[in-house]
């Protein structure tokens, strides 16, 4: 089953009332992930080699549990595609040709599958253009990046451990 039959076999009010028990803090959006569903329902599905894997995870850094939503390549052609992949800025008529995972299936229901994908793909923006040109601004700033000389690379780059000590009191302070 790809993403968009998963979605035709389902009515947005029995998504909504589970997206609201799972993500009640997006209440005041939801209008915004109804006209998403709703254009998901009118467009083309593009094939993809990449099937949508939801899994349950735990945070390495502060234990918390989450949901995640990431793709796997079918037929993966090296050993990048090997690996978990984020999907968050594909272009949602290739979300709709999408398969759904098998453990997916097993361990979500259909509609908590379409919820977690929603709110996967909409997480920049409700607008897929807006999405796509936020992806292009990321694309640019990594090829400036790789661009940038080894000590132009040092000046414009903090590691890990700087940017703990800089906003590790802000980052505890939030949970």
């Amino acid at each position: 089953m790809n993403f968009k039959q998963l979605i035709q076999t389902n009515s947005w009010l029995s998504v909504a009332t589970i997206f609201l028990e799972l993500y009640p803090q997006e209440e005041k959006n939801i209008s915004g992930y109804k006209d998403v569903f709703e254009k998901l329902l009118l467009l083309n599905t593009d094939p993809s080699d990449i099937s949508i894997v939801v899994a349950n995870h735990k945070d390495d850094f502060d234990g918390e549990e989450y949901v995640d939503v990431s793709g796997k390549y079918e037929n993966p052609k090296n050993q990048e595609e090997e690996y978990s992949q984020a999907i968050d800025f594909t272009a949602w008529s290739e979300w709709l040709g999408m398969e759904i995972s098998p453990e997916s299936l097993l361990n979500f229901t259909e509609l908590e599958i379409i919820v977690h994908c929603l709110f996967e793909m909409t997480f920049v923006s409700f607008d897929e253009k807006e999405i796509l040109r936020e992806m292009k601004k990321m694309e640019a700033s990594m090829e400036e990046y790789k661009n940038m000389t080894s000590d132009e690379k040092k000046a414009n780059s903090k590691t890990l451990e700087e940017l703990i000590e800089k906003y590790g009191e802000d980052l505890n302070s939030e949970n």
